[in-house]
Protein backbone atom coordinates (compact mmCIF):
# COMPACT_ATOMS: atom_id res chain seq x y z
CA UNK A 1 0.00 0.00 0.00
CA UNK A 2 1.81 3.05 -0.96
CA UNK A 3 0.48 7.18 -0.12
CA UNK A 4 1.53 9.95 -1.21
CA UNK A 5 1.71 11.81 2.02
CA UNK A 6 4.21 12.23 4.84
CA UNK A 7 2.45 10.36 7.45
CA UNK A 8 0.79 6.94 6.15
CA UNK A 9 -1.73 4.43 8.01
CA UNK A 10 -1.45 0.66 7.09
CA UNK A 11 -4.15 -1.63 9.08
CA UNK A 12 -3.59 -5.29 9.62
CA UNK A 13 -5.33 -7.99 11.75
CA UNK A 14 -3.06 -10.50 14.05
CA UNK A 15 -5.85 -12.89 14.32
CA UNK A 16 -5.77 -16.12 13.33
CA UNK A 17 -5.29 -16.32 9.27
CA UNK A 18 -6.76 -12.65 9.44
CA UNK A 19 -5.93 -9.28 7.50
CA UNK A 20 -8.02 -6.57 7.07
CA UNK A 21 -7.54 -6.28 3.31
CA UNK A 22 -8.08 -10.62 2.53
CA UNK A 23 -7.48 -13.51 4.05
CA UNK A 24 -3.56 -15.31 4.35
CA UNK A 25 -2.57 -18.25 5.63
CA UNK A 26 -0.87 -18.09 8.96
CA UNK A 27 2.05 -20.44 8.63
CA UNK A 28 3.02 -20.87 5.10
CA UNK A 29 6.06 -23.13 5.85
CA UNK A 30 8.11 -25.67 4.45
CA UNK A 31 7.75 -27.73 6.96
CA UNK A 32 4.04 -28.45 8.70
CA UNK A 33 6.36 -27.03 12.52
CA UNK A 34 7.72 -23.69 11.46
CA UNK A 35 9.49 -23.27 14.81
CA UNK A 36 12.71 -22.63 14.18
CA UNK A 37 16.22 -24.02 15.49
CA UNK A 38 18.26 -22.56 18.46
CA UNK A 39 21.17 -20.76 17.31
CA UNK A 40 18.90 -19.30 14.34
CA UNK A 41 21.11 -15.97 13.85
CA UNK A 42 24.87 -17.66 12.72
CA UNK A 43 27.66 -17.25 10.59
CA UNK A 44 29.82 -18.65 7.73
CA UNK A 45 33.41 -17.71 8.09
CA UNK A 46 35.63 -17.87 4.88
CA UNK A 47 37.97 -21.42 5.59
CA UNK A 48 41.11 -19.09 4.93
CA UNK A 49 39.42 -16.30 7.08
CA UNK A 50 38.54 -18.49 10.13
CA UNK A 51 42.17 -17.91 12.25
CA UNK A 52 41.46 -14.03 12.07
CA UNK A 53 38.51 -14.25 13.37
CA UNK A 54 39.14 -16.49 16.07
CA UNK A 55 42.62 -16.25 16.77
CA UNK A 56 44.58 -18.86 18.36
CA UNK A 57 45.56 -20.37 21.89
CA UNK A 58 48.14 -17.93 22.78
CA UNK A 59 46.34 -14.78 20.88
CA UNK A 60 42.25 -15.86 20.79
CA UNK A 61 40.02 -13.06 18.83
CA UNK A 62 38.18 -11.20 22.07
CA UNK A 63 36.47 -8.95 20.45
CA UNK A 64 34.62 -11.28 17.55
CA UNK A 65 33.69 -13.24 20.78
CA UNK A 66 32.18 -10.13 22.61
CA UNK A 67 29.63 -10.15 19.33
CA UNK A 68 28.91 -13.30 19.27
CA UNK A 69 28.16 -12.94 23.44
CA UNK A 70 25.85 -10.22 22.37
CA UNK A 71 24.17 -12.55 20.28
CA UNK A 72 23.75 -15.23 23.37
CA UNK A 73 22.57 -12.48 25.54
CA UNK A 74 19.54 -11.90 23.16
CA UNK A 75 18.60 -15.57 22.12
CA UNK A 76 20.26 -17.43 24.92
CA UNK A 77 22.34 -19.08 22.02
CA UNK A 78 25.91 -18.35 20.84
CA UNK A 79 25.61 -18.24 16.97
CA UNK A 80 26.61 -21.69 15.29
CA UNK A 81 29.75 -21.45 13.00
CA UNK A 82 29.71 -22.88 9.80
CA UNK A 83 34.40 -22.78 8.51
CA UNK A 84 33.90 -22.90 4.86
CA UNK A 85 33.51 -21.41 1.54
CA UNK A 86 35.96 -21.59 -1.84
CA UNK A 87 38.73 -21.65 -0.23
CA UNK A 88 37.67 -24.92 1.72
CA UNK A 89 37.95 -26.39 -1.44
CA UNK A 90 42.14 -24.79 -1.80
CA UNK A 91 43.40 -26.28 1.23
CA UNK A 92 45.73 -28.49 1.42
CA UNK A 93 47.77 -29.94 4.51
CA UNK A 94 51.59 -29.31 5.18
CA UNK A 95 52.25 -31.44 8.40
CA UNK A 96 55.63 -28.68 8.95
CA UNK A 97 54.19 -25.59 7.86
CA UNK A 98 54.84 -23.40 11.71
CA UNK A 99 51.65 -21.32 11.44
CA UNK A 100 47.70 -21.86 10.82
CA UNK A 101 47.49 -20.85 7.21
CA UNK A 102 49.78 -19.77 4.27
CA UNK A 103 47.69 -18.51 1.62
CA UNK A 104 49.16 -16.51 -1.72
CA UNK A 105 46.60 -14.43 -3.92
CA UNK A 106 46.06 -15.10 -7.76
CA UNK A 107 44.45 -12.04 -8.85
CA UNK A 108 43.70 -13.24 -11.76
CA UNK A 109 41.61 -15.78 -10.01
CA UNK A 110 40.28 -13.30 -6.74
CA UNK A 111 41.09 -10.69 -5.33
CA UNK A 112 39.39 -11.10 -2.09
CA UNK A 113 40.84 -14.39 -0.96
CA UNK A 114 43.96 -16.53 -1.39
CA UNK A 115 43.32 -19.52 -3.98
CA UNK A 116 46.53 -21.69 -3.39
CA UNK A 117 46.45 -22.56 0.23
CA UNK A 118 48.17 -24.88 2.67
CA UNK A 119 46.98 -25.34 6.37
CA UNK A 120 49.17 -26.76 9.21
CA UNK A 121 48.78 -28.25 12.58
CA UNK A 122 47.79 -24.92 14.70
CA UNK A 123 44.87 -24.19 12.23
CA UNK A 124 43.06 -25.87 14.33
CA UNK A 125 43.39 -24.41 17.31
CA UNK A 126 41.42 -21.75 16.15
CA UNK A 127 37.88 -24.37 17.28
CA UNK A 128 39.45 -23.78 20.97
CA UNK A 129 38.82 -19.76 21.57
CA UNK A 130 35.07 -18.98 21.66
CA UNK A 131 33.66 -20.53 24.34
CA UNK A 132 30.25 -22.54 23.86
CA UNK A 133 30.22 -22.10 19.99
CA UNK A 134 29.56 -25.26 17.91
CA UNK A 135 31.50 -25.57 14.80
CA UNK A 136 31.20 -27.30 11.32
CA UNK A 137 34.16 -28.03 9.69
CA UNK A 138 34.63 -27.94 5.54
CA UNK A 139 36.99 -30.60 3.97
CA UNK A 140 38.22 -30.05 0.81
CA UNK A 141 36.21 -32.18 -1.94
CA UNK A 142 37.46 -29.76 -4.74
CA UNK A 143 40.78 -31.32 -4.67
CA UNK A 144 40.25 -33.50 -2.10
CA UNK A 145 38.93 -35.67 -4.51
CA UNK A 146 40.18 -35.69 -7.60
CA UNK A 147 44.05 -35.16 -6.70
CA UNK A 148 46.65 -37.49 -4.49
CA UNK A 149 47.62 -34.13 -2.45
CA UNK A 150 44.19 -33.14 -1.95
CA UNK A 151 42.95 -37.29 -1.25
CA UNK A 152 45.76 -37.19 1.39
CA UNK A 153 44.69 -33.82 3.17
CA UNK A 154 41.13 -35.56 4.12
CA UNK A 155 43.49 -38.63 5.42
CA UNK A 156 45.54 -36.01 7.67
CA UNK A 157 42.86 -33.48 8.19
CA UNK A 158 39.75 -35.49 9.55
CA UNK A 159 41.49 -36.59 12.67
CA UNK A 160 42.96 -33.03 13.79
CA UNK A 161 39.51 -32.05 12.92
CA UNK A 162 37.61 -34.45 14.75
CA UNK A 163 39.45 -33.91 18.08
CA UNK A 164 39.49 -30.39 17.89
CA UNK A 165 35.93 -30.81 17.95
CA UNK A 166 35.22 -33.16 20.46
CA UNK A 167 33.87 -31.91 23.51
CA UNK A 168 30.73 -30.87 22.70
CA UNK A 169 31.88 -28.60 19.90
CA UNK A 170 30.67 -30.67 16.97
CA UNK A 171 27.87 -28.96 15.36
CA UNK A 172 28.10 -31.10 11.32
CA UNK A 173 30.78 -31.89 9.06
CA UNK A 174 30.85 -30.48 5.53
CA UNK A 175 32.69 -31.74 2.41
CA UNK A 176 32.92 -29.81 -0.64
CA UNK A 177 31.38 -25.74 -1.20
CA UNK A 178 29.40 -24.96 -4.11
CA UNK A 179 30.02 -28.49 -5.74
CA UNK A 180 27.35 -27.24 -8.61
CA UNK A 181 29.85 -24.27 -9.86
CA UNK A 182 33.22 -26.60 -9.53
CA UNK A 183 33.00 -27.08 -13.79
CA UNK A 184 31.90 -23.01 -14.17
CA UNK A 185 33.18 -21.51 -11.32
CA UNK A 186 34.71 -17.79 -12.34
CA UNK A 187 38.00 -18.58 -9.77
CA UNK A 188 38.95 -21.23 -12.26
CA UNK A 189 37.11 -24.64 -12.89
CA UNK A 190 38.20 -27.49 -10.90
CA UNK A 191 35.97 -29.97 -12.93
CA UNK A 192 35.51 -30.56 -16.44
CA UNK A 193 32.23 -29.93 -18.77
CA UNK A 194 31.01 -33.33 -17.95
CA UNK A 195 30.93 -33.45 -14.65
CA UNK A 196 26.75 -33.93 -13.15
CA UNK A 197 25.24 -34.99 -10.18
CA UNK A 198 26.12 -38.71 -10.63
CA UNK A 199 29.70 -37.81 -10.89
CA UNK A 200 29.11 -35.83 -7.66
CA UNK A 201 27.45 -38.38 -5.39
CA UNK A 202 30.11 -40.95 -6.26
CA UNK A 203 33.10 -38.46 -4.85
CA UNK A 204 30.59 -37.57 -2.02
CA UNK A 205 29.72 -40.96 -0.62
CA UNK A 206 33.55 -42.05 -1.47
CA UNK A 207 34.57 -39.23 1.09
CA UNK A 208 32.22 -39.15 3.32
CA UNK A 209 32.72 -43.05 4.03
CA UNK A 210 36.39 -42.16 4.63
CA UNK A 211 35.53 -39.57 6.59
CA UNK A 212 33.16 -42.02 8.73
CA UNK A 213 35.90 -44.32 9.11
CA UNK A 214 38.68 -42.03 10.12
CA UNK A 215 36.30 -40.29 12.90
CA UNK A 216 35.09 -44.16 13.68
CA UNK A 217 39.04 -44.55 14.20
CA UNK A 218 40.10 -41.21 15.97
CA UNK A 219 37.05 -39.93 17.52
CA UNK A 220 34.54 -42.69 17.98
CA UNK A 221 32.51 -40.45 20.23
CA UNK A 222 31.44 -38.52 17.48
CA UNK A 223 31.35 -41.53 15.01
CA UNK A 224 28.00 -42.16 16.95
CA UNK A 225 25.18 -41.86 15.00
CA UNK A 226 23.38 -39.24 17.72
CA UNK A 227 26.58 -37.42 16.90
CA UNK A 228 27.59 -37.88 12.77
CA UNK A 229 26.15 -36.60 9.90
CA UNK A 230 26.61 -33.22 7.37
CA UNK A 231 24.93 -29.83 6.34
CA UNK A 232 24.62 -30.86 2.49
CA UNK A 233 24.62 -30.06 -0.66
CA UNK A 234 25.96 -26.63 -0.21
CA UNK A 235 24.89 -25.79 -3.66
CA UNK A 236 25.36 -22.17 -4.67
CA UNK A 237 22.21 -21.84 -5.70
CA UNK A 238 19.04 -22.70 -8.04
CA UNK A 239 20.23 -21.82 -11.46
CA UNK A 240 23.18 -23.78 -11.72
CA UNK A 241 24.28 -26.61 -13.66
CA UNK A 242 23.66 -28.75 -11.00
CA UNK A 243 20.33 -29.70 -9.35
CA UNK A 244 19.95 -30.13 -5.48
CA UNK A 245 16.94 -32.52 -6.03
CA UNK A 246 18.97 -34.37 -8.91
CA UNK A 247 21.64 -34.72 -6.20
CA UNK A 248 19.38 -35.90 -4.15
CA UNK A 249 17.43 -38.30 -6.39
CA UNK A 250 20.71 -39.99 -7.45
CA UNK A 251 21.79 -41.11 -3.72
CA UNK A 252 23.05 -37.91 -1.96
CA UNK A 253 21.46 -38.96 1.31
CA UNK A 254 20.95 -42.63 0.63
CA UNK A 255 23.38 -43.26 3.64
CA UNK A 256 20.36 -41.00 5.32
CA UNK A 257 24.07 -38.61 6.52
CA UNK A 258 22.66 -35.77 5.92
CA UNK A 259 21.35 -34.04 8.97
CA UNK A 260 20.56 -30.19 7.68
CA UNK A 261 19.85 -30.12 3.65
CA UNK A 262 21.92 -26.90 3.40
CA UNK A 263 21.92 -24.57 0.77
CA UNK A 264 23.91 -21.13 -0.51
CA UNK A 265 21.93 -17.92 -1.41
CA UNK A 266 22.67 -14.14 -2.47
CA UNK A 267 20.04 -12.06 -3.60
CA UNK A 268 22.38 -10.40 -6.34
CA UNK A 269 26.13 -10.13 -7.31
CA UNK A 270 28.36 -7.21 -6.68
CA UNK A 271 28.74 -6.51 -10.65
CA UNK A 272 25.69 -7.25 -11.36
CA UNK A 273 24.23 -4.27 -13.68
CA UNK A 274 21.42 -2.63 -12.11
CA UNK A 275 22.25 -3.77 -9.03
CA UNK A 276 21.44 -0.18 -6.47
CA UNK A 277 20.41 -0.25 -2.99
CA UNK A 278 16.73 0.80 -2.92
CA UNK A 279 16.00 -1.40 -6.27
CA UNK A 280 18.02 -4.42 -4.94
CA UNK A 281 18.69 -4.96 -1.40
CA UNK A 282 15.76 -2.64 -0.09
CA UNK A 283 13.48 -4.51 -1.46
CA UNK A 284 11.59 -7.09 -0.60
CA UNK A 285 10.05 -8.41 -3.66
CA UNK A 286 13.57 -9.02 -4.91
CA UNK A 287 14.42 -11.08 -1.47
CA UNK A 288 11.11 -12.98 -1.17
CA UNK A 289 11.34 -13.98 -4.93
CA UNK A 290 15.03 -15.27 -4.31
CA UNK A 291 14.03 -17.33 -1.04
CA UNK A 292 10.86 -18.71 -2.49
CA UNK A 293 13.41 -20.24 -5.30
CA UNK A 294 15.26 -21.64 -2.66
CA UNK A 295 12.13 -23.15 -0.93
CA UNK A 296 10.56 -24.55 -4.22
CA UNK A 297 13.61 -26.61 -4.94
CA UNK A 298 13.48 -27.70 -1.41
CA UNK A 299 9.68 -28.89 -1.89
CA UNK A 300 11.21 -31.33 -5.19
CA UNK A 301 13.28 -32.83 -2.78
CA UNK A 302 10.70 -33.78 0.32
CA UNK A 303 8.34 -34.52 -3.02
CA UNK A 304 11.41 -37.28 -3.60
CA UNK A 305 11.83 -38.14 -0.04
CA UNK A 306 9.04 -37.22 2.69
CA UNK A 307 11.92 -37.64 5.38
CA UNK A 308 14.28 -35.26 4.10
CA UNK A 309 16.41 -33.04 6.89
CA UNK A 310 14.97 -29.48 7.72
CA UNK A 311 16.73 -26.66 5.21
CA UNK A 312 18.88 -23.96 6.36
CA UNK A 313 20.88 -21.29 4.44
CA UNK A 314 24.36 -22.68 5.53
CA UNK A 315 25.54 -19.20 3.62
CA UNK A 316 23.93 -16.76 2.56
CA UNK A 317 24.33 -12.35 2.17
CA UNK A 318 23.44 -10.03 0.35
CA UNK A 319 25.40 -9.77 -3.09
CA UNK A 320 28.25 -12.57 -3.80
CA UNK A 321 31.71 -11.51 -4.58
CA UNK A 322 32.26 -10.31 -1.46
CA UNK A 323 29.77 -7.33 -1.60
CA UNK A 324 30.30 -4.05 -2.88
CA UNK A 325 30.85 -0.83 -1.50
CA UNK A 326 28.24 1.59 -0.71
CA UNK A 327 26.05 -1.15 -0.69
CA UNK A 328 26.88 -4.43 1.09
CA UNK A 329 28.37 -2.13 3.90
CA UNK A 330 25.88 0.12 4.92
CA UNK A 331 22.80 0.39 6.83
CA UNK A 332 20.19 -0.66 3.98
CA UNK A 333 22.61 -3.82 4.50
CA UNK A 334 21.79 -4.44 7.65
CA UNK A 335 17.16 -3.44 7.57
CA UNK A 336 18.14 -6.03 4.19
CA UNK A 337 19.41 -8.65 7.02
CA UNK A 338 16.31 -8.43 9.16
CA UNK A 339 13.94 -8.79 6.38
CA UNK A 340 15.97 -11.60 4.84
CA UNK A 341 16.27 -13.34 8.42
CA UNK A 342 12.78 -13.33 9.18
CA UNK A 343 11.20 -13.82 6.01
CA UNK A 344 13.32 -17.05 5.64
CA UNK A 345 12.16 -18.14 9.28
CA UNK A 346 8.43 -17.65 8.01
CA UNK A 347 9.49 -19.98 5.18
CA UNK A 348 10.38 -22.39 6.90
CA UNK A 349 14.46 -22.59 6.62
CA UNK A 350 15.41 -23.53 10.38
CA UNK A 351 18.76 -21.55 11.05
CA UNK A 352 20.66 -18.95 8.55
CA UNK A 353 24.68 -18.57 8.34
CA UNK A 354 25.35 -15.22 7.40
CA UNK A 355 28.79 -15.46 5.50
CA UNK A 356 31.81 -13.06 5.78
CA UNK A 357 35.76 -13.11 5.61
CA UNK A 358 38.66 -11.24 6.03
CA UNK A 359 38.26 -7.58 3.82
CA UNK A 360 34.29 -8.74 2.96
CA UNK A 361 32.58 -5.79 2.43
CA UNK A 362 29.49 -7.45 2.77
CA UNK A 363 31.52 -8.86 6.51
CA UNK A 364 29.37 -8.08 9.54
CA UNK A 365 32.66 -7.33 11.40
CA UNK A 366 36.31 -7.10 10.27
CA UNK A 367 38.13 -9.06 13.19
CA UNK A 368 41.52 -7.43 12.22
CA UNK A 369 43.13 -4.40 11.05
CA UNK A 370 44.76 -4.73 7.30
CA UNK A 371 45.96 -2.22 5.23
CA UNK A 372 42.53 -2.54 3.37
CA UNK A 373 40.19 -2.38 5.99
CA UNK A 374 40.03 -1.30 10.10
CA UNK A 375 39.15 -3.42 12.38
CA UNK A 376 35.55 -2.55 13.29
CA UNK A 377 31.95 -3.62 13.79
CA UNK A 378 29.93 -3.51 10.68
CA UNK A 379 26.49 -2.15 9.67
CA UNK A 380 25.31 -5.67 8.68
CA UNK A 381 25.95 -6.87 12.05
CA UNK A 382 23.23 -4.51 13.66
CA UNK A 383 20.74 -6.44 11.34
CA UNK A 384 21.94 -9.60 13.37
CA UNK A 385 21.39 -7.96 16.40
CA UNK A 386 18.18 -6.45 15.78
CA UNK A 387 16.60 -10.22 14.29
CA UNK A 388 18.25 -11.92 17.22
CA UNK A 389 16.38 -9.38 19.74
CA UNK A 390 13.35 -9.95 17.31
CA UNK A 391 13.05 -14.19 18.00
CA UNK A 392 14.10 -13.17 21.34
CA UNK A 393 15.16 -15.82 24.15
CA UNK A 394 12.26 -18.76 24.12
CA UNK A 395 12.08 -22.60 22.80
CA UNK A 396 9.54 -22.44 20.57
CA UNK A 397 9.42 -19.13 18.23
CA UNK A 398 7.73 -18.92 14.74
CA UNK A 399 7.85 -16.52 12.78
CA UNK A 400 4.89 -15.63 10.29
CA UNK A 401 5.41 -12.84 7.12
CA UNK A 402 2.71 -9.79 7.68
CA UNK A 403 2.49 -9.71 3.74
CA UNK A 404 2.08 -6.00 2.58
CA UNK A 405 1.30 -4.31 -0.91
CA UNK A 406 5.16 -2.32 -1.46
CA UNK A 407 7.67 -3.45 -2.34
CA UNK A 408 9.64 -1.58 0.16
CA UNK A 409 8.56 -2.30 3.58
CA UNK A 410 8.01 -5.66 5.24
CA UNK A 411 6.28 -6.63 8.83
CA UNK A 412 6.43 -9.85 10.63
CA UNK A 413 4.34 -11.79 13.32
CA UNK A 414 6.80 -13.45 15.72
CA UNK A 415 5.20 -15.98 18.18
CA UNK A 416 7.03 -18.03 21.13
CA UNK A 417 4.97 -21.37 22.37
CA UNK A 418 2.31 -20.31 19.96
CA UNK A 419 1.33 -16.79 21.81
CA UNK A 420 1.88 -13.65 19.87
CA UNK A 421 5.17 -12.09 21.14
CA UNK A 422 6.17 -9.70 18.88
CA UNK A 423 5.46 -7.39 16.12
CA UNK A 424 8.58 -6.41 13.22
CA UNK A 425 7.84 -3.44 10.77
CA UNK A 426 10.75 -2.40 8.65
CA UNK A 427 10.43 0.70 6.61
CA UNK A 428 13.06 0.28 3.54
CA UNK A 429 11.87 3.67 1.57
CA UNK A 430 15.47 4.98 0.86
CA UNK A 431 16.45 7.93 3.21
CA UNK A 432 20.28 8.78 1.97
CA UNK A 433 22.34 11.79 3.45
CA UNK A 434 25.32 11.60 1.70
CA UNK A 435 26.44 13.10 -1.54
CA UNK A 436 27.32 10.06 -3.17
CA UNK A 437 24.97 7.91 -1.36
CA UNK A 438 28.02 5.66 0.12
CA UNK A 439 28.03 7.21 3.82
CA UNK A 440 31.46 9.25 3.14
CA UNK A 441 30.08 12.99 1.79
CA UNK A 442 27.40 14.53 4.05
CA UNK A 443 24.81 16.09 2.18
CA UNK A 444 24.99 20.23 3.18
CA UNK A 445 20.90 20.16 3.11
CA UNK A 446 19.22 16.65 3.45
CA UNK A 447 15.62 16.30 2.66
CA UNK A 448 13.21 15.92 5.08
CA UNK A 449 12.82 12.47 6.35
CA UNK A 450 9.09 10.58 5.84
CA UNK A 451 7.58 8.55 8.43
CA UNK A 452 4.86 6.01 8.11
CA UNK A 453 2.18 5.12 10.46
CA UNK A 454 1.42 1.02 11.01
CA UNK A 455 -1.59 0.47 12.87
CA UNK A 456 -2.15 -3.12 13.84
CA UNK A 457 -5.51 -4.76 14.80
CA UNK A 458 -4.64 -7.79 17.83
CA UNK A 459 -8.50 -7.86 18.33
CA UNK A 460 -10.88 -10.10 20.92
CA UNK A 461 -10.05 -13.34 18.87
CA UNK A 462 -6.32 -13.06 18.69
CA UNK A 463 -5.27 -16.87 19.24
CA UNK A 464 -2.60 -18.74 17.86
CA UNK A 465 -2.75 -22.83 18.10
CA UNK A 466 -5.52 -22.22 20.72
CA UNK A 467 -3.48 -20.30 22.97
CA UNK A 468 -4.60 -16.49 24.08
CA UNK A 469 -2.56 -13.75 22.44
CA UNK A 470 -3.05 -11.70 25.74
CA UNK A 471 -4.61 -8.94 24.24
CA UNK A 472 -8.57 -8.40 23.99
CA UNK A 473 -10.71 -5.63 23.18
CA UNK A 474 -10.90 -3.33 25.97
CA UNK A 475 -7.73 -4.47 27.63
CA UNK A 476 -4.95 -1.53 27.39
CA UNK A 477 -1.77 -2.84 27.20
CA UNK A 478 1.60 -0.67 27.44
CA UNK A 479 3.85 -2.10 24.39
CA UNK A 480 7.63 -1.47 23.83
CA UNK A 481 9.07 0.01 21.15
CA UNK A 482 12.76 -0.91 20.31
CA UNK A 483 14.15 0.77 17.25
CA UNK A 484 17.15 -0.21 14.47
CA UNK A 485 18.37 3.56 13.43
CA UNK A 486 21.06 5.28 11.71
CA UNK A 487 21.23 8.83 9.83
CA UNK A 488 20.08 7.11 6.69
CA UNK A 489 20.16 4.07 4.42
CA UNK A 490 23.80 4.76 3.32
CA UNK A 491 25.05 5.48 7.00
CA UNK A 492 28.51 3.11 7.47
CA UNK A 493 28.83 5.15 11.32
CA UNK A 494 26.52 5.85 13.97
CA UNK A 495 24.07 2.72 13.92
CA UNK A 496 22.41 1.82 17.21
CA UNK A 497 20.14 -0.89 18.55
CA UNK A 498 17.40 -0.03 21.02
CA UNK A 499 20.25 2.86 21.93
CA UNK A 500 22.35 0.54 22.27
CA UNK A 501 26.12 0.82 19.92
CA UNK A 502 28.67 -2.06 19.65
CA UNK A 503 31.37 -0.68 18.32
CA UNK A 504 34.49 -1.48 18.35
CA UNK A 505 36.40 1.35 19.72
CA UNK A 506 33.76 1.94 22.36
CA UNK A 507 34.09 -1.64 24.65
CA UNK A 508 35.40 -4.05 21.90
CA UNK A 509 32.27 -4.84 20.48
CA UNK A 510 30.27 -5.15 23.89
CA UNK A 511 27.12 -3.10 24.43
CA UNK A 512 27.48 0.99 24.85
CA UNK A 513 24.86 3.08 25.59
CA UNK A 514 24.41 5.64 23.18
CA UNK A 515 23.52 8.95 25.10
CA UNK A 516 21.84 10.64 22.06
CA UNK A 517 19.23 8.18 21.14
CA UNK A 518 15.71 8.37 22.56
CA UNK A 519 14.71 4.45 24.22
CA UNK A 520 12.37 3.71 26.61
CA UNK A 521 9.49 4.62 24.34
CA UNK A 522 6.13 3.06 24.49
CA UNK A 523 2.84 2.82 23.03
CA UNK A 524 0.06 1.84 23.59
CA UNK A 525 -3.28 -0.76 22.66
CA UNK A 526 -6.26 1.33 22.47
CA UNK A 527 -9.44 -0.19 23.74
CA UNK A 528 -10.62 -1.94 20.20
CA UNK A 529 -7.41 -3.56 20.30
CA UNK A 530 -5.24 -1.51 18.39
CA UNK A 531 -1.66 -0.95 18.09
CA UNK A 532 0.29 2.04 16.29
CA UNK A 533 3.64 2.65 15.66
CA UNK A 534 5.38 5.38 13.03
CA UNK A 535 8.27 3.96 11.56
CA UNK A 536 10.79 6.40 9.63
CA UNK A 537 12.24 5.68 6.98
CA UNK A 538 15.02 3.43 6.02
CA UNK A 539 14.47 2.16 9.83
CA UNK A 540 12.82 -0.83 11.38
CA UNK A 541 10.96 -1.14 14.80
CA UNK A 542 10.01 -3.81 16.93
CA UNK A 543 7.03 -3.92 19.71
CA UNK A 544 7.07 -6.11 22.30
CA UNK A 545 4.00 -7.25 23.86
Amino acid sequence: MRFSNMKQAVFFSLLTGSLVQGQFPVATSITSANEILNGFVSFSIEFSSFPDFAGNNSHPNTFSDNLLENIRHLTGTKPYIRVGGNTQDYALYNASLPYALNGTFNPKRSLDYPTTIYIGPSYFESYSTWKDVKFSHGFNLGLGANTSEGWQTLLDTVPLACKALSDGKLYLWGYGNEPDLFSTAAQGPIRPPSWNESAYVWQWQNGTRTIHALVRQHCPDLARESEYGYMAPSHGGVGNRLKAHVSWAAGLNSGRNVRLYSTHNYISGATTPGVTLQSTLLNHTVTARSVNAQAAEYYRIVSLDPGAPPPIFGETNSLYNQGRPGLSNTFGAALWVVDFNLYAASKGFKRVHMHQGTNYRYASWQPIETNVTSIGTKPPYYGNIATAAALGRHEKVEVVSIPLTWHREAAYAIYHGGILSRVVVVNMRGYNTTVDGEGLVPLPNPPKRGSVEYSFQLGGLGKRAGVDVGVTVGYRQKVKVQRLRANGSDAVTGISWDGWSYNYELDQGRPARMGNVTTGEEVEVDGMGRVKVGVEDSSAALLVF
